[in-house]
């Protein structure tokens, strides 16, 4: 197959011919990758989403709610998403701590980011008296803006690339400064990108449509429900175009069919797949917390 590829590389995309750069900003003495960027815009453009529903009757959680929960999302983000990543990929970086910290280098996993957010929520419910599944509804309907923008940057570093592939659209990533430098001829897929489209727009456009057009907001579950099942779903069938993790040669998790994305993935499907079932069992009378109209 790869032979086969390589035959074809001349009709495929060349990386190279993109103009695409991991930083995105180079002062010489600071640089601004566009890695850090896609979580910005995704923290940004989510809280402004979220403000949005929040202003819709029947919300879980007033705007005082939201500003701190921005703040405490982030730091589950950041930091679970890190210790998710050394944890589940890379656990030889625990024995060296100026890179367990260096986040700017890139990986982030986004399994340990989302219980960093659950329990950053958690925590702000207890402490604010909030319906905390309610509130992990709202949230989930913002999340695939950040998924939208890590998966363009991760397209644009070059990384997390695909199986070589013969499709018109395959791309020969034949660099010398991507995050994994190759002398490689032949196309792979795109998987960056099918994962920002099925991740980022096809969940996200669900949920809205979900949030907008139905009563999903008053089943508590439902929609976060819908978008764990919707990510775990999307990134089960991504992995069998994407190159397995290489810190897994030779492994159970590198075998064909079952990667560590997918191993991961398979209690978020089940997990969805119930809160899904039993939301109308919790559905309930909400009490907005704006105005004195009460909401069924």
């Amino acid at each position: 197959m790869i032979l086969t590829a390589a035959a074809q590389a001349t009709s495929h995309i060349q990386f190279s011919d993109l103009g695409l750069h991991s930083v995105a900003l180079d002062l010489s003495f600071f640089k601004l990758k566009w890695y850090s960027l896609a979580y910005i815009a995704g923290i940004l453009v989510g809280w402004w989403y979220l403000l949005k529903l929040l202003a819709q009757p029947g919300a879980p959680m007033a705007r005082r709610h939201a500003d701190d929960m921005v703040f405490y999302a982030t730091l589950g983000i950041i930091v679970g998403g890190r210790l998710g990543y050394v944890i589940f990929y890379q656990p030889t970086l625990f024995l060296e701590p100026l890179k367990l910290v260096q986040l700017w280098e890139g990986g982030m996993s986004f399994h340990g980011g989302t219980i960093g957010v659950m329990l950053a929520i958690l925590w702000l419910c207890r402490k604010e008296k909030l319906n905390w599944l309610r509130v992990h509804d709202y949230v989930a309907c913002c999340v695939p803006f950040g998924l939208f923008f890590g998966r363009i940057a991760n397209f644009v570093n070059g990384e997390l690339w695909g199986h070589p592939t013969t499709v018109p659209w395959g791309i020969v990533y034949d660099m010398r400064d991507l995050t994994q430098p190759t002398g490689e001829t032949f196309a792979r897929h795109p998987s960056q990108l099918y994962e920002a489209g099925l991740e980022g727009l096809v969940v996200g456009l669900i949920l809205w449509f979900l949030f907008w057009k139905t009563d999903a907001r008053y089943q508590p579950g439902k929609l976060v429900g819908t978008f764990i099942l919707g990510y775990g779903l999307s990134r089960w069938f991504v992995e069998f175009f994407r190159e397995h993790d290489a810190q897994f040669d030779g492994m159970i998790f590198a075998t064909p069919g079952l990667h560590m994305g997918q191993l991961l993935t398979l209690p978020m499907i089940f997990g969805g797949i119930y809160l899904i079932a039993t939301a109308k069992k919790r559905r309930e009378r909400v009490e907005p917390f704006a105005g004195d109209q009460t909401i069924a």
